[in-house]
């Protein structure tokens, strides 16, 4: 089977970079990868082989691939409750706003992706209220901002009419405003999720998020 081979080539690069890692006395933290394609079992061994190797923290990868979301969902739910406690866990290339949420709510601390700087290279904007593409034509005369709720300097500075202008014009300065918004956003989201999860209100922000996301989605 494919899928049992190239995680047990993983395994075996995970041992030998963490006797590298160790080698060179390197004070960084070493994550190993958990992997295992869209097959539980292959999951759990591939965690266990990693547990036995020993890390600083634990990430989950081979997921936001292009498999379908139901899948990815499925992995996460369970890989995630089986990571080891008191460790980070890193869900890796993962994603919109609703899987951040969905992923931190099964426990997962970390994320990378692209999505924030290439959908704002692209005019998708991500607001508290749905996402917004800003080369659509009910933006060119609107004078508000991206997200009246945003405090990032795209918003508290420019216009739904000017970035509509950059936009359709190709100005770099267009892309340059739409990132900072769009990672103001998720820095914001992130921090917004360890406030609730701090006052034990996350399950009232989680039903909050959606509520608002969804009512003026793909505008």
């Amino acid at each position: 089977d494919e899928a049992a081979k190239s995680m047990q080539l993983s395994l075996r690069w995970a041992r030998r970079s963490r006797d590298a890692f160790d080698a060179q006395a390197n004070p960084n933290a070493l994550f190993g990868i958990v992997q295992g394609g869209m097959y539980e079992a292959l999951r759990d061994d591939s965690l266990a082989g990693l547990v036995d190797i020993g890390f600083d923290g634990f990430a989950i990868g081979g997921l936001s691939v292009g498999e379908p979301k139901e899948d990815m969902q499925r992995i996460l739910a369970h890989t995630a409750p089986r990571l080891p406690a008191g460790k980070p866990r890193y869900l890796m290339g993962v994603g919109t706003p609703e899987d951040l949420v969905e992923a931190v709510g099964r426990g997962i601390d970390m994320f990378d992706c692209v999505m924030p700087t290439r959908n704002a290279r692209n005019g998708w904007l991500f607001t508290r209220f749905g996402d917004l593409k800003i080369k659509n034509a009910r933006h060119r005369n609107d004078p508000a901002p991206l997200d009246p709720t945003c405090t990032c300097t795209t918003c508290r500075n420019f216009s739904r009419a000017y970035l509509h202008h950059l936009h359709r014009t190709g100005e770099i300065l267009g892309a340059m405003l739409n990132t900072v918004h769009n990672l103001h956003y998720y820095q914001a989201l992130m921090a917004q999720m360890r406030s609730a999860i701090a006052e034990g209100e996350f399950a009232a922000f989680v039903r909050r998020f959606h509520d608002e996301r969804q009512r003026s989605a793909q505008v």
